[in-house]
């Protein structure tokens, strides 16, 4: 068993209680820019926190994570919605055809992968031309406590590929050659930076 198959039963719980406003708002503020019937793709779905926003606005929402324990997490979470299925997929390799999705969210992971540049260009393939790949991040965002935080995450087992703040966020889609991206920030004890990118 894995760490995330370890953490997923707790994990909604550990989030509310130390980062609950962000972990929240996330979602919502990701669903605005979702389109309305659309097909969307969520990858590293987890507990379905960011999947229950998307479903609301979905036609059809996919939501694929590594993890079988956060998968069955994330039925939970869903159960209320009818528009939606879960299956296990590497967010290396999507099992997905160019083109084929309206939308395509990965939230709170790409701080983790060791080729993050793989998995946003990934992303970006099975997005349609015009569609949106939606990439919200933790980052350190001026405060103490953030870091602190992610040390004592790593301590149980997790490992933060990259150090993210709001400036070397912005940098890393421009070292990517990303263009057409804007962000929005949600604020918390540690904040998330929403990187959306437009696919030309």
């Amino acid at each position: 068993m894995n760490y995330w198959d370890r953490i997923a039963g707790v994990y909604d719980l550990f989030e509310r209680i130390y980062n609950g406003m962000c972990y929240d708002s996330t979602g919502e503020r990701v669903m605005k820019y979702i389109k309305e019937g659309g097909k969307v793709l969520e990858c590293a779905c987890g507990t379905g926190s960011i999947s229950v926003w998307l479903a609301k606005k979905a036609g059809r929402l996919t939501a694929t994570d590594m993890s079988d324990s956060m998968l069955r997490q994330a039925a939970k979470n869903l159960s209320r919605f009818d528009n939606f299925r879960l299956c296990k997929a590497n967010i290396y390799e999507l099992r997905a055809k160019d083109n084929s999705f309206d939308n395509v969210v990965a939230g709170n992971v790409i701080h983790l992968l060791d080729e993050p540049y793989r998995a946003v260009n990934e992303m970006l393939r099975v997005c349609k031309p015009g569609g949106k790949v939606i990439i919200p991040t933790y980052i350190n965002a001026y405060k103490k406590s953030s870091k602190l935080a992610v040390k004592a995450i790593e301590l149980t087992g997790v490992h933060f590929s990259h150090w993210f703040d709001r400036e070397n966020y912005k940098q890393f889609f421009a070292d990517g050659g990303y263009r057409n991206v804007v962000y929005e920030l949600v604020d918390g004890r540690m904040p998330c930076m929403i990187a959306v990118i437009t696919k030309e």
